[in-house]
């Protein structure tokens, strides 16, 4: 009998010592693909003894994964780079409302961040114009509309009208401006490209440089790394091209964000919790800023210097959840317009 209890006691303390094991991590479904987060992740671990599972994916696959999987869905933070695929999630009932002293003292800008606290920006960027220094008098492009003037016929550049980056950028322009507008403009930036869309915003930066166009759109951070790449040949390019804070005299600069929400069946949703929290923390803060050339959502944190060089903006102070309320119209209207 003792020998029962005793063998019973040993299946309870280890059924007791695995569940413990299995709280001392976190699952996150992750469209952020970049090195440099993986010592973010190291950092948390080393001082709450936390481990950070990735699963990697795209946004829209990650969402799509979750909804099929239901309750039992092994996710508990859901990070990506896009606040339309955030407040889409967060439509869907994916997210949990979550806040916390730590959270409420870091003063999130109320821009990046979620009305209801279902998601928090981590990191944002913004949409600037990029142009040739030695062809193009950053005088005559104030706006992003300057963009679809006849003036500029083959000479912008931009990626795919499907890729999140440009998709905020209309659903913003719908926001401000009614699709009315937008339309016309989406119409007259296809009238004016250089060349069909293809290849991210470094490709359109570089084909700047060499001459296949004036005008690109990019976020900043595609500028600072190649500011500060241990390539030459990629700071050359740097030195060849300016950027312009577009519409610094009306509604201000479009900014888009990557972002994290606590999944709501989070198995693990206390140290969801804790892993945000360390994500807006200073020490994370920097590390986003300086390895990946973003700037910090968390106020007390300061950009990297190189970008400070590009001098301060006005951002567009909406509420990146319009992003995905305007996105089925930004679609139409850039399909419309042959924005492909």
């Amino acid at each position: 009998m003792l020998a029962h209890k005793i063998a019973g006691l040993t299946v309870a303390f280890g059924a007791f010592a695995a569940a413990s094991v299995q709280a001392q991590e976190v699952n996150v479904y992750n469209s952020r693909h970049y090195n440099t987060d993986r010592a973010i992740y190291e950092t948390f671990t080393k001082a709450t003894g936390i481990k950070v599972n990735i699963i990697e994916g795209n946004h829209d696959e990650l969402i799509q994964r979750m909804k099929s999987e239901g309750a039992s869905s092994p996710a508990d933070l859901f990070i990506t780079v896009d606040a339309g695929r955030l407040a889409a999630a967060a439509q869907e009932g994916l997210l949990a409302p979550v806040s916390s002293p730590v959270l409420d003292a870091i003063k999130v800008p109320a821009n990046l961040k979620d009305p209801n606290n279902a998601w928090w920006g981590l990191s944002s960027r913004a949409r600037i114009v990029v142009y040739a220094k030695d062809r193009v008098d950053p005088a005559k492009i104030k706006t992003y509309e300057d963009l679809a003037k006849p003036e500029w016929k083959g000479q912008v550049l931009t990626r795919s009208g499907t890729h999140s980056y440009s998709l905020a950028l209309t659903a913003s322009m719908i926001d401000a401006e009614g699709e009315a507008k937008t339309e016309a403009w989406a119409k007259g930036l296809v009238a004016n490209f250089a060349r069909p869309p293809q290849g991210g915003d470094t490709d359109q930066i570089k084909a700047v440089a060499v001459g296949e166009g004036d005008l690109a759109l990019a976020n900043t951070y595609y500028v600072g790394k190649l500011i500060t790449s241990a390539k030459q040949e990629d700071r050359a390019v740097a030195e060849k091209i300016g950027v312009i804070f577009p519409n610094q005299d009306g509604r201000g600069t479009h900014v888009n964000l990557s972002g994290a929400g606590v999944v709501k069946t989070a198995p693990h949703a206390e140290n969801a919790r804790k892993l945000l929290e360390h994500l807006l923390s200073p020490e994370a803060q920097r590390m986003f800023a300086d390895g990946n050339m973003e700037y910090p959502v968390n106020p007390s944190v300061p950009p990297h210097p190189e970008l400070t060089k590009l001098g301060s903006f006005k951002q567009a102070d909406v509420n990146a959840a319009a992003f995905a309320e305007h996105t089925p119209a930004a679609l139409r209207i850039m399909d419309r317009a042959g924005w492909k």
